[in-house]
């Protein structure tokens, strides 16, 4: 690369992910061929529209890259229908607003404090500010109440109903959420974007067939490029005709929404990508990989639990924790920061009924995706709690932290994930 600066800030950030742990649960670690991908020509094209019916010439490779990565999609998640176009996680969830109601309808959302995502209805989004707005939260005891759900629906027929999360550690009853849906009224949306690879991977329940629309962003635990895909059953109208919002409409509404309703040409290098992701998650190794993600999240809560950290209910289910640090006297900004010093990257985070503000709050969210990827297993997770420990302990203290970095191992990333892992390296006396 010629511009110097720019390749020394790509080249440091390269070491900052080789040399420490990232374990922030929305992150992982994309092989070569996804990269090459998305570094590729296909970043020159413009072809604004869908495979067949493109506003531009030349489009004969790019449509058949699209269908590709439709098709996989498809195959992989076991739909009738995808969308691939949408820029990231926020314009899928969106488009499916645009789609399916009119500014000023009522949805229904998890609260952001309580887990959710901003474009589940926090008020300061656009699905806050455009639509009427009602959150639902969790329990005390950090748990989807869905009794209380559904008495909440009833009370307001929200026209669509959002199910997801990005720090909720437990699965999901898509049938309970289906039932409140029907009740109510309201078409129910599945934001899936932090499990996806889990659901493909066999260690979720898929929504697929019981949602309306089920969005997921393409990275995450599926590891991919960042993107997303819309998915629903049923085929589209052709020309993408204006139609009814009804439920056998779903496919022709949200890829109307798409474009010409909120996006111009799509991102064809991000889609290749996008099929080379869905191509490795089809791979038998990909069961494998979700299934030791679970498996380590569980092995890493055990450890944390025994050294008594507070676990927002309790454990997990899936690839995140999410705890309260107020029992260890640190704000979760305090512990990112000096998680941070030691070479470990969490993300401060709300909990459940939290009297902290966000920006500085009560807890941290921390994941196992991106170590798994690096070939972490059971027996690692110990060490990687006792790293977590003794960096909260010592977080007062910047020669020690500096010396827990320098005692990180170094997973040396290459072109397919392999990684090495020396238990020496956390042999270190901080006295």
């Amino acid at each position: 690369m010629k511009d110097v600066a720019i390749a020394k800030l790509i080249e440091q950030e390269t070491v900052r992910q080789r040399d420490g742990l990232e374990m922030i649960p929305s992150e992982n670690h994309t092989s070569g061929d996804v990269m090459a991908a998305l570094g590729s020509r296909l970043t020159d094209k413009y072809s604004e529209g869908y495979p067949g019916m493109r506003y531009y010439g030349g489009c004969e490779y790019v449509d058949a890259v699209e269908n590709l990565a439709r098709d996989r999609a498809k195959a992989l998640f076991g739909v009738d229908h995808v969308n691939v176009q949408a820029y990231s996680g926020s314009p899928a969830n969106q488009a499916v607003y645009f789609a399916l109601c009119d500014p000023g309808d009522t949805v229904m959302g998890l609260a952001l404090y309580y887990g959710g995502h901003m474009t589940h209805g926090l008020k300061v989004n656009f699905s806050g500010t455009l639509y009427n707005s009602v959150q639902y939260q969790t329990g005390k005891d950090g748990y989807l109440d869905y009794e209380a759900i559904g008495t909440l629906a009833m009370a307001n027929k929200p026209k669509l109903l959002v199910v997801g999360a990005t720090a909720y550690p437990r699965v999901y009853d898509w049938q309970k959420l289906r039932d409140i849906a029907d009740g109510c009224g309201a078409f129910l949306l599945a934001d899936i974007s932090h499990i996806a690879g889990l659901v493909v991977g066999g260690q979720h329940p898929s929504p697929i067939g019981i949602a309306d629309v089920v969005t997921t962003t393409t990275h995450k635990t599926l590891r991919g490029p960042r993107g997303a895909l819309i998915m629903a059953n049923g085929n589209p109208s052709t020309p993408l005709k204006k139609v009814e919002r009804t439920r056998e409409n779903i496919p022709t509404l949200i890829d109307r929404a798409i474009i010409p309703g909120l996006q111009g040409g799509p991102h064809n290098h991000q889609t290749a990508a996008i099929a080379v992701a869905l191509h490795e998650a089809s791979q038998p190794a990909f069961k494998d990989y979700a299934a030791q993600i679970v498996k380590n999240a569980q092995r890493l809560a055990t450890r944390l639990d025994a050294k008594g950290y507070q676990l927002v209910t309790g454990g997990t289910d899936n690839h995140l924790l999410l705890i309260d640090m107020t029992n260890k006297d640190v704000t979760g900004k305090e512990a990112e920061n000096a998680l941070g010093a030691a070479g470990i990257t969490v993300n401060k985070n709300t909990v459940p009924f939290d009297p902290r503000p966000p920006f500085d709050p009560s807890g941290i969210r921390l994941g196992t995706p991106a170590l798994t990827t690096r070939g972490l297993k059971e027996s690692e997770m110990d060490l990687v709690a006792d790293w977590i420990d003794a960096a909260i302990t010592h977080r007062g203290d910047a020669k020690k932290l500096q010396m827990l970095q320098s005692a990180a191992p170094h997973f040396h990333l290459e072109s397919r994930w392999q990684g090495t892992f020396t238990r020496a390296s956390f042999e270190i006396d901080l006295g």
